[in-house]
């Protein structure tokens, strides 16, 4: 009777994507519910993964502190754009799979008690990319924080601009830096968080324009792709470029923050950005003028020509202003107190040396007789 023998199946090179992660970096599967506990992060090597915007408002605000605001907020398809399917298809589909409205999220949240607002991204919907919605909430959220006077916080993750919006989504740069400079105007701090990755129109707006700007570990970070900078300057990339060390390097980016920290380090950051006060002008302080720079350009620009035309005279300016040209002693000298009935005459000049005594009183002593011999006295 022949012996059957059991059989062993392969081991597989796929696992289920629902129980089991790879890491990019190291080749390590990962369990994701052990991953989740350690907030994404690879513990064998480090590897930052990315996280939904759910997954990062949980990291950093306290919990159930935050309200959603605008969550209606949806994109149109004003210009009928079609690719590989219809704009309003890819939207729909990224809205089944990520179960939100578009890329950004936004709305209210405290931070160990102290109240911001905030605003995330989320690359898993169409790569992040910025449309009109994803900039009107940055807008409002930036607009919200000036009114409230609170921080503002801005999670940063896309592609760049969507191009299926246009010039539209161009549009949003323009809007989105404009509504930060408004709130940079009255001191009120922004806090900008870049994560991977963060690139294009993103990075080149309202990304890039933090009070302090903080990365994750190893994030992407730039304008143009490496290989498009690269046939640009026809030259070899330095090792690490458009990694967030790479700009921590160069002072582009203020700090890189592991992510175990990141919420430790915001609130940190917010007890020293507290939002500008500013006190009511009294009668005093109405009356200091304006700092104007065209009226300073102009007004250096006429020292520095005076300054030119002294030197030219060959005179010593004094205090930045040509001194005043030399006039004759007797225009120049104060009149006397006195008047004279006659005409004045002129008195013979006397050597430095002999000049008249005074009395202890003041008043001119005698001049005193030349000295004679004795013959000319005895005669």
């Amino acid at each position: 009777m022949p012996i059957k023998l059991p059989s062993f199946r392969g081991r597989r090179d796929t696992y289920p994507p629902d129980l089991w992660t790879k890491c990019p970096s190291c080749g390590e599967m990962l369990f994701n519910k052990q991953l989740d506990k350690v907030d994404r992060v690879c513990p064998n090597c480090g590897h930052h993964f990315r996280l939904s915007a759910r997954a990062r408002l949980d990291l950093l605000l306290d919990r159930d502190s935050f309200h959603e605001r605008d969550e209606g907020l949806q994109s149109l398809d004003p210009l009928g754009f079609v690719d590989q399917k219809p704009y309003p298809d890819r939207i729909a589909a990224a809205q089944v799979a990520t179960g939100m409205r578009d890329a950004a999220v936004w709305g209210m949240g405290t931070i160990e008690g102290r109240q911001v607002a905030i605003c995330v991204m989320d690359f898993a919907f169409m790569g992040g990319s910025m449309g009109s919605v994803v900039g009107e909430k940055v807008t409002r959220a930036a607009e919200t924080a000036l009114e409230l006077r609170i921080p503002l916080i801005v999670v940063s993750a896309s592609g760049g601009a969507r191009m299926q919006e246009g010039t539209l989504a161009l549009m949003q740069l323009a809007k989105t830096v404009a509504a930060l400079e408004r709130l940079r105007a009255e001191g009120v701090p922004y806090v900008s968080i870049l994560t991977d990755p963060t690139t294009g129109g993103v990075f080149a707006s309202y990304a890039a324009l933090g009070d302090v700007n903080l990365a994750e570990p190893n994030a992407l970070i730039g304008f143009a792709g490496a290989r498009v900078s690269a046939g640009t300057i026809a030259s070899e990339l330095p090792e690490g470029f458009q990694r967030s060390e790479f700009l921590f390097r160069h002072g582009f980016v203020d700090r890189v923050v592991h992510r175990s920290e990141l919420r430790a380090e915001v609130a940190t950051l917010l007890r020293f950005l507290e939002p500008v006060i500013f006190e009511e002008a009294g009668v005093e302080a109405a009356t200091v003028p304006a700092f104007r720079p065209l009226s300073f350009l102009s007004s250096l620009a006429e020292r520095v020509s005076d300054l030119a035309a002294s030197e030219g005279d060959g005179r010593t300016p004094t205090n930045g202003r040509p001194a005043a040209p030399s006039t004759p002693a007797s225009s120049s000298a104060p009149a006397s107190s006195s008047t004279t009935l006659g005409p004045a005459r002129a008195r013979p000049s006397r050597p430095p040396g002999d000049q008249p005594e005074q009395s202890p009183s003041g008043a001119p002593a005698p001049a005193k007789e030349p000295a004679r011999s004795r013959g000319q006295r005895d005669g």
